[in-house]
């Protein structure tokens, strides 16, 4: 008898969206929904899925669950139009997260799986911008 997969809503604030460009150490699309709420830390552990609390350098994170995937992951806004460009850490929004079974070498856990994000407070992403090489305070 398998067991009923149930989607959760939640609210987040979005870390480290790579939803069109792998990230270079897992190699999948991913991203990191953060400063969840009890509510939702609760839900998501009654689904198996561990969450992570972040300490010292992600200290502002709060509890937080990394959802990859080997597609890019669709982003929305408000409108429903989809997100291209870079989300910027900080960024809120509202998921909605399943939960996949998976076994690979004699382990075997649950992990989160991203159903929609939706965007509702944008940051935009600044990357290196205002650095150049020809600056005269180079050190």
């Amino acid at each position: 008898m398998s067991e009923e997969k149930k989607d959760i809503k939640l609210k987040a604030s979005v870390y480290w969206c790579q939803h069109t460009k792998v990230n270079d150490m897992s190699g999948k699309f991913q991203v990191n929904l953060c400063n969840l709420s009890d509510a939702a830390v609760e839900a998501l552990e009654d689904m198996g899925i561990s969450v992570q609390v972040g300490e010292e350098k992600k200290a502002d994170m709060g509890r937080y669950i990394t959802c990859k995937s080997p597609n890019p992951l669709r982003v929305f806004d408000a409108e429903n139009h989809e997100i291209t460009e870079a989300v910027g850490n900080g960024s809120k929004g509202t998921a909605l997260v399943s939960s996949y079974s998976w076994t690979y070498k004699n382990k075997k856990g649950i992990s989160p799986s991203l159903k929609k994000l939706v965007i509702t407070d944008l940051i935009e992403f600044e990357g290196a911008a205002g650095i150049s090489a020809d600056d005269e305070d180079v050190l």
